[in-house]
């Protein structure tokens, strides 16, 4: 083997081997020649070259061949590896080579191919460019190997002469450019999608600013470092810095102690805002990502060298992509604001308060910050409704924003204030922090809206979340009803909610759904009462009352289940159903023989005030064929004095289909007697509680002789009902009461006793 190579001299000169007799020594065994740090491909100062030949001259000469030759404007620089486990070693440290001179035949007669598949296979470097070398010329590769291990080319040494060397490999270190750039393109190509997906997982200014300079640096090939910075208004704020960037948190760069940083970072920012472009500036370069949500931001960062073109086109597509995802982010802020802000005080809203309980309620069953003794206040305003309705809306909105100032600026700041809708706030925090007293106390100065005081006081409802139990909705709703029953009792007053209102609640809930269950299982049904001439003990007509069995055989109590039918709004539905099916009652009766008979029925106010009442009323009527003349309908003497106008009308209405109107529970209620003229109905019927009376003292029966004597005034029918011994039935006979009900005739019973009672006690009539 020759002991170095060199081009021919002279004229004649061939481009042929020429063999010397001395050469330079090479390097050792798996060192390269001259040792620097591992670069990026845009900051190597040479194309590095790995010579792997278990001859020692082939070294020495290739090296002296290519020797002071540069590629794209830089030179060569060389390693050595003298076996192809000594180049296995080498690679698995120096991954930046981009051409390997690579002898077939080693330790191995295939050890060179069995290297390629290391390099290729279990190095992943697919950049690299391998040319194979071989001093047999009668051994070759297959032409498979070659194509399937990715050699750029294939040459017996001796044919290699230094422009056919150089050639060879100034083409394989283009080729290995070509890809690493292609590479370095697709590894910024990634970044930047990862970098637009990031930005949506990220919350806050400054989580958002550092993963915009971590990702543009990566796309320079340096160390993070930079500011990003939004303008409003014409005014610069940084959001957010990394490296030296940091120190410029929290205000604008100009006025920061490090003023040569802070003129350069601002100079370059000022210069990107002005031309809506990058700036490249000298050691600076700052990005510019316009906003279409009334506010453009960019980044500042300082250069560590210049910028490749190919990373500028990177930059370019960067820019993009952030400027949508920032603005994005501005759309979610603002949706956010949306969502959990009130935009007239700017409070928490209503969503935003369950979130911070169902946090606060999580803390107490841990080791929290907010600790178990956490209550919740409802704040609610006195009579805002009609100050509102009297002043107006933009007084009563002034009002509003002045409340939630004082509760912001008086209340402790450990306590969380938020607007729950309409005029009612609420107060979240430490119980000995959130108390009545201290809540009432802001309300004792007036507030000064539009040049006016108004003094206003509030009700409050509240709830220990250490006695709750559930999330944060259920919270809110106790404390709306400690709330409620505060305003009830009196107003500008507290009241607490406790484990028992809970219970009660809870209970009233099952028992609605229950209820519903009941309906369409059939579990209710309706027993008799007969109502009876006091003079003559015959019966005349009978009161339907609803009462509900469950499959198990229970009798649920009439005045625990139709308060909750009221309350749910089922008795709507559960009254039009008693409705149709007294009717069906009232016509077997007849049917039996009883054409004179009265059938009585109790009506809600729930009920009698839905707007298709009387539809329901003549449905009824006409399905079953009931006469309207034998159905009487019985309202409460409370229900009868709310808005006794329109009640009047409604009644008009039934009066209309021929059906008679009683007012039950009559004495009780406190009846304008102008009123209960113009009501105009049929019967008075003396609540239960005045029959009792009549027995037990010589005042006891003047309300039930008054009301006699006011029926008889007034051209009404009056009933007695509860009549539970003869001698009740004696005395309201005596003060001229003609009709009664109660134990003493007979007891609620079920459609065939009442048939089987009613022969006992009457003929039929044909």
């Amino acid at each position: 083997m020759p002991a170095s190579i060199t081009p021919g001299v002279g004229p004649d000169a061939r481009d042929d081997l020429v063999f010397l007799d001395e050469a330079p020594a090479p390097a050792q065994t798996g060192q390269r020649a001259d040792r620097q740090p591992s670069q990026p491909l845009s900051q190597q100062t040479s194309w590095r070259v790995l010579i792997v030949d278990d001859d020692a001259d082939v070294h020495s000469t290739t090296t002296f061949a290519l020797a002071g030759l540069e590629v794209l404007a830089r030179p060569l620089e060389f390693l050595h590896a003298r076996s192809a486990a000594a180049a296995r070693e080498l690679l698995a440290h120096e991954p930046d080579i981009a051409v390997i001179l690579l002898d077939v035949v080693m330790e191995q007669p295939d050890a060179g191919l069995h290297l390629v598949r290391h390099i290729r296979a279990t190095l992943g470097m697919v950049d690299v460019r391998i040319i194979l070398r071989t001093g047999q010329p009668g051994y070759a590769p297959e032409m498979d190997a070659i194509r399937d291990l990715d050699i750029n080319d294939y040459r017996t040494k001796s044919e290699l002469t230094r422009s056919k060397l150089y050639t060879a490999v100034a083409a394989a270190v283009r080729c290995y450019q070509q890809l690493r750039a292609l590479s370095a393109g697709r590894a910024g190509l990634e970044r930047i999608v990862e970098a637009g997906a990031e930005l949506m997982t990220l919350q806050g200014p400054r989580e958002v600013a550092r993963s915009v300079l971590v990702q543009a640096a990566a796309l320079l090939g340096q160390q993070p470092d930079g500011v990003l910075c939004a303008r409003d208004g014409g005014q610069l704020r940084v959001l957010g810095g990394e490296g030296s960037g940091r120190d410029l948190e929290g205000g604008p760069p100009e006025v920061h102690v490090d003023h040569r940083l802070g003129d350069r970072i601002g100079a370059s920012l000022r210069r990107a805002f002005d031309q809506q472009a990058a700036a490249f500036g000298p050691g600076c370069l700052a990005l510019y990502f316009p906003g279409k949500s009334g506010r453009d931001f960019a980044a500042a960062i300082p250069l560590r060298q210049p910028v490749s073109e190919g990373a500028r086109r990177l930059l370019r597509v960067f820019t993009s992509v952030v400027s949508v995802g920032l603005d994005n982010l501005e759309l979610v802020g603002r949706l956010n604001n949306a969502a959990f802000f009130d935009r007239l005080t700017r409070l928490p809203n209503r969503t935003r308060l369950v979130e911070v309980l169902d946090e606060t309620i999580a803390a107490a069953g841990g080791s929290g910050a907010h600790g178990p003794d956490s209550t919740l206040t409802l704040v609610d305003l006195d009579h805002f409704a009609a100050s509102n309705d009297a002043l107006g809306h933009g007084f009563g909105d002034l009002l509003l924003v002045a409340v939630a100032e004082r509760l912001r600026a008086k209340l402790h700041p450990r306590l969380f204030v938020a607007r729950v809708g309409g005029d009612t706030f609420a107060v979240l925090g430490d119980g000995a922090l959130n108390t009545p007293a201290t809540i009432h106390s802001l309300f004792e100065a007036p507030f000064s809206i539009d040049g006016h005081d108004v003094q206003v006081s509030s009700t409050l409802g509240l709830v220990r979340l250490n006695e709750h139990d559930g999330g944060g909705a259920n919270a809110l709703k106790d404390a709306d009803i400690a709330l409620k029953r505060a305003k009830a009792q009196r107003r500008g007053g507290h009241f607490t909610f406790s484990r028992g209102m809970g219970v009660e609640i809870r209970e009233r809930v099952r028992m609605m759904h229950a209820l519903r269950g009941a309906l369409e299982r059939r579990e209710l049904f309706l027993a008799y009462q007969p109502q009876v001439d006091l003079s003559t003990h015959r019966p005349f007509g009978a009161e339907a009352l609803l009462r509900w069995r469950t499959a198990d055989g229970k009798n649920v109590p009439p005045d625990r289940f139709i308060p909750i039918a009221e309350y749910s709004g089922l008795i709507v539905e559960i009254g039009g159903w008693v409705l149709r099916e007294a009717c069906a009652e009232l016509m077997r009766i007849r049917a039996a023989g009883y054409l004179d008979f009265t059938m009585s029925v109790n009506v809600s106010q729930a009920q009698f005030r839905h707007p298709q009442f009387v539809d329901v009323l003549c449905g009824a009527l006409s399905e079953t064929g009931a006469p309207a003349q034998y159905l009487e309908l019985e309202i409460t003497e409370s229900m009868a004095m709310e808005e006794p106008q329109q009640l009047a009308e409604m009644l008009g209405q039934v009066k209309c289909t021929g059906v008679s109107i009683a007012i039950d529970d009559f004495g009780t209620g406190f009846s304008s007697l102008s009123h209960l003229q113009r009501l105009k109905v049929d019967r008075l019927k003396i609540d239960r509680t005045f029959v009792t009376e009549i027995t037990g003292s010589a005042r006891g029966s003047s309300i039930a002789e008054m009301v006699i004597q006011l029926g008889r005034n007034l051209g009404l029918s009056v009933i007695a009902e509860g009549v539970e011994d003869e001698r009740q039935a004696q005395i309201l006979h005596a003060l001229g009461c003609p009709l009664a009900q109660g134990y003493l005739f007979a007891r609620p019973m079920s459609p065939p006793a009442l048939l089987e009672w009613l022969d006992g006690q009457l003929e039929r009539t044909t």
